[in-house]
């Protein structure tokens, strides 16, 4: 049974864990050597490979990250109209992974798309899934090695927006993720809500980073400035106008979640001390799964950014089963 919260302020879910290092197994006759450590995030990890299966309707491609200097994989969803019908363009939904995956692991939803479209409940859209890295927090590096906030605002949308036949423009564009990926959203439309229509927290953590009781921050760094910057919940403070006019948002949790429902509920209850209308729903007895939450909902699980969709003006398009 499922437990449905309602609240006029709604917001983001934020996904962020903290990925181990991977010990290198030590050849044979090596025995003595101790094993090298890998970072939580790679420089290999950013192109996925060998590619796997995708689902009908998604191929696999790289952009050129300048940020980076390197290439950056991502996945993307093309409607049964796309090829067809040339002279429309099509709503994107972003969907972030979680940490350790990569631009593949998370493709499942874009099945769920595809099979409401064929059915004619759901409108033909995009989907596309970029490369994160392992454990970024969709966040630029303190030390500048990985730009991933860089590589998906500055870099990749643009990409999306020039190759395909996207409306582009905040009023067609939706986030959203599972876990990091959660995270990540949040992180970027709290930071970047000028850019999109809607968000969908999926069991991600939300942390004030710059928190002294969270410090140090591995990742980020010890620049308080540059923290702060980064921080979801100064910069909802920071955008509430804009947010509160233009953004709408949803987050949602499994209560046993534990690991991440703490900061969901806290981020849950900012938006609602900030007044900003939100949906928010907790899925009863759900642990750490975004299929299972996905599978219990599938008639209903892209609808909120449908309607965010709808109240921007954007037309949608749905196909005679």
């Amino acid at each position: 049974m499922k437990r449905i919260f309602s609240a006029l302020v709604m917001l983001p879910l934020v996904l962020g864990l903290a990925l181990p290092l991977l010990a290198a197994k030590p050849e044979k006759g090596q025995a003595k050597k101790k094993a090298a450590a890998k970072p939580g995030n790679a420089d290999d990890m950013w192109v996925v490979s060998p590619v796997p299966e995708l689902p009908e309707g998604v191929t696999h491609h790289t952009f050129h990250s300048a940020a980076m200097n390197r290439d950056v994989g991502y996945c993307i969803y093309l409607p049964p109209g796309y090829e067809k019908d040339t002279a429309r363009r099509y709503p994107v939904i972003y969907h972030l992974h979680g940490a350790g995956g990569n631009e593949a692991r998370s493709v499942f939803s874009a099945t769920v798309l595809q099979e409401g479209i064929l059915k004619g409940t759901l409108p033909e859209m995009i989907m596309v899934f970029p490369n994160g890295g392992r454990a970024t927090m969709y966040q630029d590096s303190g030390d500048g090695r990985f730009m991933a906030e860089t590589a998906f605002v500055k870099e990749l949308i643009p990409h999306v927006d020039a190759t395909y036949r996207t409306v582009a423009e905040r009023k067609g564009r939706c986030i959203e993720g599972f876990s990091m990926g959660g995270r990540g959203s949040t992180n970027l439309a709290m930071k970047h809500p000028h850019l999109f229509a809607s968000l969908f927290n999926q069991s991600g953590n939300v942390y004030a980073v710059s928190d002294a009781a969270r410090l140090p921050n591995a990742y980020l760094g010890d620049d308080m400035e540059r923290l702060r910057a980064n921080d979801p919940y100064l910069n909802l403070k920071k955008n509430l106008e804009d947010i509160q006019a233009n953004l709408r948002i949803q987050v949602a949790c499994g209560t046993a979640d534990p690991d991440h429902l703490v900061t969901v509920r806290e981020y849950h209850a900012a938006l609602t001390a900030a007044g900003k209308e939100h949906s928010y729903f907790e899925v009863e007895g759900l642990d750490h799964n975004q299929k299972k939450m996905i599978e219990g909902r599938k008639d209903t699980w892209f609808d909120f950014h449908i309607e965010s969709l709808k109240r921007g003006g954007v037309a949608l398009h749905y196909r005679k089963p």
